[in-house]
């Protein structure tokens, strides 16, 4: 396959993905193996995959803050933290086995599978609050941050039901701030991959041009249609994404 159309490819991969990331996180599903297809080493599809998602995420927390969805001051606690942990987590991942996260991420994406399928809470309403809104700071960005940068599968995920199950915030609101986190995190593992000199910059500039054109799809779909939307794809995503880690340590892949 030629140059030019393995980079259309990539594009309208990462079109998809941007999309998908953007109601519910999970984008890195699509955008990781179509890397690996193409011919990248593990490493190179990870450090790509954060140079092209980064552009992804911030489109999108870009159109929430427009809608009025996200308040840049009330947020910016979240955003410092998570980007300390997702920093860690990364700067950590190039010294450590991550085979226990393996091995648990896949059951804890199938509890809030379920929990977001069942819950009555879920709705374009806001809830009780249940946690201190910087203590939510602190436990989840530091926490969920972390993660992101150390091992990365169903991220946006994590954040959403954290907002939603700790703060009270309904879906729209919930993946609003969650792809603002998701951003900074991207951010803070992208600057830690760059450093290392692993990503191809072709690749992912072009692909991060799928990556904003899906975003601004997405976006505008959560925007338009809120819980009604993300509820089920939140449940199909984060069963697809614990489907794929439990087959891959299965088979040794």
């Amino acid at each position: 396959m030629e140059f030019i159309e393995l980079v259309l490819l990539l594009s309208a991969v990462a079109l998809v993905a941007g999309c998908v990331d953007t109601i519910a996180g999970g984008g890195g599903l699509l955008s990781i193996p179509a890397l690996l297809w193409a011919g990248l080493s593990p490493v190179e599809s990870l450090a790509t995959n954060k140079a092209q998602a980064v552009f992804g995420s911030g489109m999108a927390t870009v159109q929430f803050i427009r809608r009025g969805l996200i308040a840049p001051r009330g947020i910016a606690l979240a955003v410092l933290c998570t980007f300390v942990g997702a920093a860690f987590g990364a700067w950590l991942v190039q010294r450590l086995d991550s085979t226990l996260l393996e091995g648990l991420i896949p059951l804890l994406l199938i509890a809030f599978a379920l929990y977001f399928w069942r819950s009555p809470r879920l709705s374009d309403l806001d809830s009780h609050q249940r946690l201190d809104a910087s203590l939510f700071a602190v436990l989840i960005g530091l926490g969920v941050g972390f993660y992101d940068g150390f091992f990365g599968p169903g991220t946006g995920t994590f954040f959403a039901l954290g907002y939603v199950a700790l703060l009270g915030y309904n879906l729209r609101r919930a993946t609003a701030h969650s792809k603002a986190l998701n951003f900074t995190s991207n951010l803070a593992a992208l600057l830690c991959f760059v450093q290392g000199g692993h990503i191809l910059w072709p690749i992912a500039l072009a692909m991060a041009l799928g990556q904003m054109i899906g975003a601004w799809i997405g976006a505008h779909l959560v925007l338009r249609h809120g819980a009604a939307l993300v509820r089920p794809v939140l449940v199909v995503v984060s069963l697809t994404v614990s489907g794929k880690l439990l087959w891959e340590r299965v088979s040794g892949v």
